[in-house]
């Protein structure tokens, strides 16, 4: 038991781990109380510390929910919206699938980005069909991914077409036919669904029929000037940030054992 309990804490052998574990810096429970965006950045290539990632939507999803039916009735008043970008390498989160099916009526939404749906299935096996049918809207950006575009036909459904066939018989006294009748067709067929220019999207909401539509152009969006793809300077440096906050602390800390001596 000690080795077992000894292999799972190895992580905490790190300093800079412990040191961000050490205290609550998130506030997770309050921001269901004000306007809050929270970025969580991991690497998209190593998954040691993907646990605590994990821990973290646990902790959020778990305390906004509470607050939600103890404080405000059931409904948060600022509605929190879950970007989870690149669902497939942020870890399991446990009990996902019931999180998905209740956080919606406390004011709570998850958007999952993933490159293909088997994604999905290799973390979550046989929940996976659960999660995708709670979610009531789906983005298809484009991607030749078997089982994906195979979902995606099925679900687009089939339209009505006219089918004509025709015959000649060729002999001494020719013949003609002609057939008439109505069949069915897949809306998009996969190679259809695989070749889709790359402007293209489709858009399916529940309770309507899906769109073929033009993806957005961020460029015309009217908050494009503020990104760093439009000014260099417009850079967020992460670790300048964070060098910064480490002075910050040690001018605090340096400043209360000054107070505590001289009292």
């Amino acid at each position: 038991m000690l080795i077992s309990c000894g292999a799972r804490l190895a992580p905490f052998d790190i300093r800079e781990l412990r040191e961000l574990m050490s205290e609550d810096e998130l506030e997770l429970d309050k921001i269901g109380d004000r306007k809050t965006a929270l970025f969580v950045i991991i690497s998209d290539t190593d998954d040691t510390f993907n646990f605590v990632v994990s821990i973290m939507y646990s902790q959020l999803f778990n305390l906004l929910c509470d607050k939600a039916d103890d404080v405000y009735g059931g409904r948060l008043p600022i509605h929190v919206r879950c970007l989870l970008d690149e669902f497939a390498n942020i870890g399991l989160i446990p009990k996902f699938e019931k999180l998905i099916a209740t956080i919606r009526s406390r004011e709570i939404s998850a958007s999952i980005i993933l490159q293909a749906q088997s994604q999905l299935k290799a973390i979550y096996k046989d929940h996976a069909d659960t999660i995708v049918g709670n979610c009531d809207s789906t983005l298809f950006l484009g991607g030749k991914e078997k089982t994906t575009v195979k979902e995606l036909s099925e679900t687009l459904g089939k339209e009505t077409i006219d089918l004509y066939n025709t015959s000649e018989t060729r002999s001494n006294q020719k013949s003609f036919g002609l057939n008439y009748q109505k069949t069915g067709k897949e809306l998009m067929s996969q190679d259809e669904i695989t070749v889709m220019d790359g402007g293209k999207c489709i858009y399916q909401l529940r309770g309507v029929r899906p769109f073929l539509s033009d993806k957005f152009d961020i460029t015309k969006h009217k908050n494009y000037k503020l990104l760093e793809d439009y000014d260099k300077k417009n850079l967020f440096d992460v670790e300048e940030y964070l060098k910064n906050r480490d002075k910050i602390k040690i001018k605090r800390n340096s400043i209360i054992t000054k107070l505590e001596i001289s009292i």
